[in-house]
């Protein structure tokens, strides 16, 4: 009998952490699905600029993790459930305690890094389409280092490294705010900082600057949704059947019913079948569902679905038109508002639905919005004034492809097709 319960300790430690290695792959491909669309949303001339930063975001991620955000994350003894730090680098536990013993036998310490490690990296993503087409490359890099070092890790460990919020019981299964919130307040502050592309708020009115590739963006966006599947059912953190195919239902049917509500909504709206409204209520419809997937009935995740779907476009036309924030990309729109309703929802559907629970989830909203969006004001507004945060209106208006890079996306031959895009 210990043979066998050994052996089946054995089998079920294997698939679980089988499972999560899988999740992780997963979630790194969504950095592709964010490259592709971003890119497709923005003009020509900034397509080098915006693949550049997408790939130098994963890297530093991955680096200053490994350094210093999953010891900020998961110290062993947080300060008071604020604040912790268990040393620079990785340290496997010898042994077992760091394989089968590790995590309740789930998975090893190594599996543990690398599936957190590819969530760092996404809130700096989400920064990088919202001040496109004008902000610095070196001065994104820079503040990429330090908001992914610090503070990511920091108020993740408010919940997932068992912090004060944790200990209050609010409750974000896979990161509607820990992650898509956290970059959305942040992209909030840095288009509040940077301003406008040059001609988008003009004597004339608003003018919009379309993206230069639907095909592109459609392409991202099916690859973020591909990628959800290891983002929200790897956070079950084991290969639970019953669970995991929970999440992989309550994922999808949101994501279709964000689409549906965008293209209701935007209809209602612009009396136009409005593609990028829908392909962002589709990943509105993922932001919003991530908070509580594990905890809701299929009707629940095509409500919360829906809402978000709805949200989309009228989020989209209050930054742009009455705060006249430039964000070329629907980040703030996607990740923020539908992140916070995505929150929110884990006290109005599901297993924790109760007052007391939405309450929880409120606190939770406004400590770590209050602690992100002023920690990226802060930062911002520091390389504001000491290297610049601008592109010079020459080089804005030539394009950052040219002026940061030196090389364009499309070859010579593209050069007609170019001028009634650009």
């Amino acid at each position: 009998m210990d043979e066998a319960m050994l052996a089946a300790s054995e089998a079920s430690f294997t698939a679980n952490n089988l499972w999560i290695l899988i999740a992780a792959v997963l979630v790194f491909i969504m950095h592709l699905g964010f490259a592709s669309l971003e890119s497709g949303f923005v003009r020509k001339k900034n397509t080098v600029n915006i693949l550049f930063k997408n790939s130098m975001i994963i890297a530093i991620g991955l680096l200053t993790y490994y350094l210093v955000g999953f010891n900020l994350m998961y110290p062993d003894d947080p300060i008071s459930g604020f604040f912790g730090f268990d040393g620079f680098g990785l340290s496997m536990p010898e042994g077992a305690a760091g394989a089968i013993e590790y995590a309740d036998g789930s998975y090893t310490y190594w599996t543990d890094f690398i599936f957190q490690a590819m969530f760092a990296a996404t809130g700096a993503t989400i920064v990088s389409g919202a001040v496109a087409e004008r902000m610095k490359l070196g001065a994104f890099l820079v503040f990429t280092l330090v908001f992914v070092s610090l503070c990511y890790p920091i108020t993740g460990m408010w919940k997932w490294g068992a912090g004060w919020l944790d200990a209050r019981g609010f409750y974000d299964f896979a990161g509607s705010t820990l992650v898509h919130s956290v970059g959305g307040w942040a992209a909030l502050a840095c288009i509040m900082v940077l301003g406008a592309r040059k001609g988008k708020y003009t004597s004339k009115g608003i003018q919009a600057i379309p993206g230069h590739s639907m095909p592109l963006a459609t392409v991202g966006v099916f690859m973020l949704w591909f990628g959800w599947f290891g983002f929200n059912g790897g956070s079950v953190l084991s290969a639970d059947p019953v669970l995991v195919s929970l999440v992989f239902v309550t994922t999808c049917l949101a994501a279709a019913a964000g689409a549906v509500g965008a293209f209701f909504t935007s209809y209602a709206m612009f009396k136009s079948h409005d593609l990028s409204m829908v392909l962002n209520g589709i990943l509105g419809g993922l932001v919003g569902i991530t908070a509580g997937a594990d905890l809701m009935s299929p009707t629940d995740a095509i409500l919360i679905g829906l809402v978000a779907g709805i949200i989309i476009p009228l989020s989209v036309v209050f930054f742009d038109r009455t705060l006249k924030l430039d964000d070329p990309v629907g980040a703030t729109s996607v990740h923020l508002v539908c992140g916070i309703w995505g929150t929110l929802a884990v006290g109005i559907f599901g297993d924790l639905a109760g007052f007391g629970q939405l309450i929880e989830q409120l606190i939770g909203i406004l400590a770590i919005g209050a602690f992100t969006f002023v920690f990226a004001y802060i930062l911002i507004t520091i390389l504001k004034s000491t290297m610049g945060i601008r592109v010079d209106e020459e080089h804005e208006v030539t394009g950052l492809d040219l002026s940061e890079h030196d090389m364009e996306a499309y070859s010579e031959v593209d050069k007609s097709y170019s001028l009634a895009i650009d």
